[in-house]
């Protein structure tokens, strides 16, 4: 054991292509350990699916032929990660340990903790590299915009030549996509993991699907053609942030005359939202309890007492009686994807009409988004739920909704088959038809489809009043205040100098 060896830890960051870590550890000469630890206890959280794992596991097949052209595979350890590291320490004699910032859930914050604090009772150096726009122990939100533009500016760390390997350690299997750790039976589809559709998909949106980006990012039938799809690879860091930023750049550049018109103004769109996608994960990143408490604490309790677990399960199974929203949720489940609006949507629905907490219909979501990312994940439930005590109330009407992105039904009618007979005049508001409307069978059109559970008109104003009454307490807009200093945009300095301000709402079509 007389080279140190170089561990470099992988966690949501499975490339070797602008990998900091990586070229960092590569450049000591000595044997290096390229690690990916699967960790047993954190597919028995709330928020983890098999879904997940099926992108995981296709990303590990790529990163292991990627990592086998440099000269060391990919060492797949089971286990707690402590105790892996820890274990490996003492095997190989490892000094340092490479690895990324990771801004997650609270779990992987309480696992990091214990990493740090095995490696400072063993000796072991751990490294840290920032990634993904976000600032750790970020001072001001003030500055915050500036470092990270600088960050996605920076130049792309380059793959190393070739790896040291370390022949004697030995890797534990890689699980199977079928392995019961991961929960229950995969349901419907998941997205094509890996660095190589990753790079795939980016050039697809920068060449052609981009051109309709923002006529097309709304509606569900169409967006999930006209969106980006990088959504699961910059989760789970197939692609790093600053790549795509510099490639939408690049290709900004390249655009001819006859090409302007038709992507410029779409490209510079979907820019503004990755900027948005790292400002929602700064605040995670500074406040890492929005997981489970609501931003402003008069809203703490809020809906807890109230959950009806009937309305949850019709909700989450696209039962609710409402045709777009059940359309969208059945086409989430199956797909494992749907444009944000129609994401907010369904939030809004669950937190509003149906007055479920967020924390509750957030796990449900988070195993079933294949892109499930932490940081936008809280924020945004908090803020379609209202207890943000920065954003304006944002209560989606789901029959407008429904005649604004399916006006004929089309999507409606794919998704919900038993409504398939219905014409357009009910396809949006199958209640409103009479009974006397039969099929050339003489059966009643739309049979089987449940009546709706709650009208969502009432349901939306006594919501909308219990937030409202909250808002007016004592302290409220100081406290509010206060939130909004740590967490909130910092757009311009007029907009700082309010009492209280309202963030911007575009940030509701993220890819």
């Amino acid at each position: 054991m007389t080279e140190d060896v170089q561990i470099v830890w992988f966690k949501r960051d499975l490339r070797i292509n602008d990998h900091a870590p990586l070229r960092a550890a590569s450049r000591h000469g000595g044997p290096v350990i390229p690690l990916y630890i699967v960790e047993p206890d954190y597919w028995q959280q709330p928020f983890a699916a098999r879904r997940h794992w099926h992108y995981i596991h296709d990303s590990l097949i790529d990163l292991n032929t990627a990592l086998t052209g440099l000269g060391q595979p990919l060492v797949i350890k089971i286990g707690q990660a402590s105790d892996v590291l820890k274990q490996l320490h003492a095997a190989h004699g490892s000094q340092t340990i490479w690895a990324h910032e990771e801004t997650g859930n609270q779990w992987t914050y309480d696992r990091d903790i214990a990493v740090h604090k095995m490696c400072s009772e063993t000796g072991v150096t751990l490294h840290e590299i920032p990634t993904n726009g976000v600032v750790r122990r970020l001072k001001s939100r003030d500055n915050w915009s500036v470092i990270r533009n600088a960050r996605m500016a920076e130049r792309i760390v380059s793959k190393p030549a070739a790896l040291t390997p370390t022949p004697a350690c030995k890797p534990d299997p890689l699980p199977d996509k079928a392995d019961p750790m991961f929960g229950d039976k995969q349901i419907g589809h998941v997205q094509k993991g890996g660095r190589n559709a990753a790079v795939a998909d980016l050039a697809s949106f920068l060449n052609h699907r981009s051109r309709a980006y923002l006529y097309h990012i709304s509606a569900p039938e169409l967006s999930e053609f006209h969106c980006s799809r990088l959504s699961a690879h910059l989760a789970w860091g197939t692609l790093s942030v600053r790549e795509v930023v510099q490639s939408v750049a690049k290709r900004r550049t390249q655009l001819g005359e006859g090409d302007k018109k038709q992507f410029a103004r779409n490209l510079s769109a979907f820019g503004s939202r990755l900027a948005w996608r790292c400002h929602f994960i700064q605040k995670i990143e500074d406040q890492p309890k929005i997981e489970t408490h609501c931003m402003h604490p008069a809203f703490e309790g809020l809906r807890v007492n109230d959950h009806n677990e009937a309305y949850f399960q019709a909700w989450c199974s696209g039962n609710t009686g409402y045709p777009f929203i059940d359309a969208c949720m059945r086409n989430l489940t199956v797909e494992g994807w749907i444009t944000f609006r129609m994401r907010a949507m369904l939030v809004s629905f669950a937190s509003y009409q149906l007055w479920l907490d967020w924390r509750i219909t957030g796990h449900h979501l988070a195993r079933v988004f294949t892109d499930y990312e932490p940081g936008i994940h809280y924020s945004q439930l908090q803020m379609q739920s209202g207890v943000t005590g920065i954003n304006a109330m944002r209560v989606y009407n789901p029959i407008k909704q429904s005649i604004e992105h399916d006006p004929t039904g089309v999507f409606i009618r794919k998704w919900v088959p038993e409504l398939r007979g219905v014409s357009d005049e009910f396809i949006h508001q199958p209640w409103k038809r009479k009974e006397t409307l039969f099929d050339d069978k003489g059966r009643i059109l739309g049979e089987g489809y449940p009546a709706r559970i709650v009208d969502h008109v009432t349901s939306a104003r006594e919501a909308k009043q219990k937030i409202s009454d909250i808002r007016k307490g004592a302290d409220f807009r100081k406290t509010a205040k206060s939130v909004l200093n740590k967490l909130g945009s910092r757009k311009t300095v007029s907009a700082r100098r309010k009492k209280v301000k309202v963030e911007d709402d575009s940030q509701l079509s993220l890819f």
